[in-house]
């Protein structure tokens, strides 16, 4: 809930600290952001989301996707790295949170913490405000300067989102913990085929390390790997959660589907690394 992470968020205007409201949160000098029926705050100042924000059919993938346990191994690994961190305490903030499936896994693991879910679609953040007790949903821009007091998290997840290597230095306590999971070139073999989907750059490590490489060491990397057994639906949803939905004919792709066994093994396969800020 809100009340439970207000203390950490600062006014994207004017970087004041906020108060919760019956029906706002607000700012010393005056500036206000209206509560959400569904429970989440925008704290994206101008007039339009980026052109990048998951669409509601996008989120609704991840969420029929994530919430049928194919990814379970992955949400698993993700909450040992944050329960086993140096510091693993009472924030936990996720950047790039869509459905807050990965921050409500750690919370389960943490039961003394506060989750904060930052998402730049407002579809994501109002799955993510009900994914967990313990869990405030923001509409942010990871783009942006983040919303969030400097030094007040303890342990920050990035899972197939963008890095901002300065803001995440700046809200990261100096003794906290970076997450970071990036898929690796064989994520999603051999779908990726099959489908004419987008595939994993192979430069994208490399990119990864220099979006990073100013404010944190890497402390740690492991490959995850895991066949997963999908039916059509589900390759659809994979299909409709990621990049590709935004980059391929969805016709096209549903006729490849249709052709399809009625079960399809395909690898998912991931990178998850650590990191401690070099300050």
């Amino acid at each position: 809930m809100l009340a439970d992470i207000v203390e950490h968020l600062i006014c994207p205007v004017c970087g004041d600290g906020l108060a919760l409201g019956e029906r706002a949160l607000g700012c010393p000098r005056g500036h206000a952001f209206d509560l959400a029926r569904q429970g989440y705050v925008s704290l994206l100042t101008g007039s339009q989301a980026p052109g990048t924000a998951d669409s509601a059919a996008m989120v609704a993938a991840r969420a029929d996707f994530l919430g049928a346990g194919h990814f379970a191994p992955l949400a698993d690994a993700v909450a040992d790295a944050c329960h086993t961190a140096p510091r693993a305490g009472k924030v936990i903030a996720d950047a790039g949170a869509g459905t807050g499936y990965y921050l409500a896994r750690v919370l389960d693991r943490l039961p003394y913490a506060a989750g904060i879910a930052l998402d730049v679609s407002k579809h994501a953040a109002r799955r993510a405000a009900r994914a967990h007790a313990r869990l405030g949903a923001v509409v942010a821009d990871v783009w942006r300067p983040l919303p969030l007091r400097g030094g007040s998290v303890d342990v920050l997840l990035n899972v197939f989102a963008p890095r901002n290597g300065a803001e995440f230095a700046r809200v990261l306590r100096r003794d906290g913990t970076l997450v970071v999971v990036t898929p690796t070139p064989r994520h999603l073999e051999p779908l990726v085929e099959r489908l004419g989907l987008l595939s994993v750059d192979e430069s994208k490590e490399r990119r990864m390390a220099e979006s990073l490489s100013g404010h944190f060491t890497e402390t740690g990397r492991r490959t995850y790997e895991f066949p997963m057994a999908l039916d059509r639906a589900a390759v659809e949803a994979v299909v409709g959660m990621g990049p590709s939905a935004w980059h391929t004919e969805s016709d096209d792709i549903r006729r490849k589907i249709t052709e399809l066994a009625e079960s399809s093994e395909v690898t998912a396969s991931f990178h998850l690394s650590t990191f401690e800020s070099r300050s």
